[in-house]
């Protein structure tokens, strides 16, 4: 038995849910991904699939098998896409997508040196603060604001930046600072709209202990930079990530709200539909924009601009 193959034909006939749909996705018939499929099994001693004439589903043993698979195939993927394109010059058009204010400062200010080291590639940038679905909306990357550990898909880590509770002196100033995260609620907030947690803000102590508290937001906005503009108004409390407001921070502009409580921190990611058929150019911007984001990000430096 080819293992490898096999792998292949399970993981394709748990993607495309069904023997029929892998067969016609690997230009064979059903007959031998069944093959296949039983081969696996006997070799394993034991079933992956729960399958009827009208459901499949996987097993416990499925489960582990489907996820150890496709990670050994995206890796084998992914090498043989590195030593095939080391040889081919990166050219044709390349959409990406990012959130609007992290794409303006820091994406932005790479754009020309990319684009000086690879002429071949057009670059078409799309901001937007949404979710975007890569595959369905047709860009080839996206730049997604995560919260740690939070995605399934193929991705490649390019920095960390802390979520920090911060006002304006003047606010402070007028309505007091408060000590505990529950004295949040007798606050006025400002809150992001993409949040997952809603106008529940998710706080942890030293020790790791869980603080939540509803707010009361007088104001909510799809976009970092508008809460920025309201904090620095006095127009109340916000939570932002420091790639946004550390340079605030450090020019006292705002000031850190209860610094022994922590909010999860998020991840910057560049995400792609899959590692598999992964393209020259696709690779070699992921590569520039992991050196570009390399060491200590910009937004946590000392000299950041």
């Amino acid at each position: 038995m080819d293992r490898l193959r096999a792998f292949e034909v399970f993981v394709t006939v748990v993607s495309r849910g069904g023997f029929a749909r892998a067969a016609d996705a690997l230009d064979t018939s059903p007959a031998n991904v069944t093959r296949y499929i039983n081969e696996l099994e006997t070799h394993l001693g034991t079933r992956l699939l729960n399958r009827t004439s009208r459901t499949l589903s996987l097993t416990e043993g499925g489960e582990t098998l489907y996820a150890r698979c496709k990670a050994i195939l995206d890796d084998v993927a992914e090498t043989e896409g590195l030593v095939s394109s080391a040889s081919v010059e990166p050219r044709g058009r390349l959409r990406i997508n990012a959130p609007v204010s992290f794409g303006i400062l820091y994406l932005a200010p790479l754009w020309p040196g990319f684009m000086q080291k690879h002429p071949g590639i057009e670059l078409d940038v799309g901001l937007i603060d949404r979710v975007v679905d890569i595959v369905d909306e047709g860009y080839d990357l996206a730049i997604r604001i995560s919260r740690a550990g939070s995605t399934s898909h193929a991705a490649r880590k390019l920095a960390t930046s802390q979520n920090i509770l911060c006002a304006s002196p003047a606010y402070l100033a007028r309505s007091g600072v408060p000590a505990t995260p529950a004295a949040l609620a007798g606050h006025r907030c400002i809150g992001y709209t993409y949040s997952t947690t809603g106008d529940d803000w998710q706080l942890t102590d030293s020790r790791g202990k869980p603080h939540p508290v509803r707010v009361d937001c007088h104001m909510h906005t799809n976009n970092g930079d508008t809460a920025r503009a309201a904090a620095l108004a006095g127009e109340g409390v916000i939570w932002q990530p420091t790639f946004l407001i550390g340079r605030d921070l450090r020019e006292g502009k705002l000031v850190r709200v209860l610094p022994d409580y922590r909010l999860p921190d998020i991840d910057i990611l560049a995400l792609y539909p899959s590692r598999r058929h992964l393209s020259a150019s696709v690779r070699v911007m992921i590569d520039f924009l992991v050196d570009a984001f390399s060491g200590v990000p910009p937004w946590d430096r000392n000299d950041a601009s």
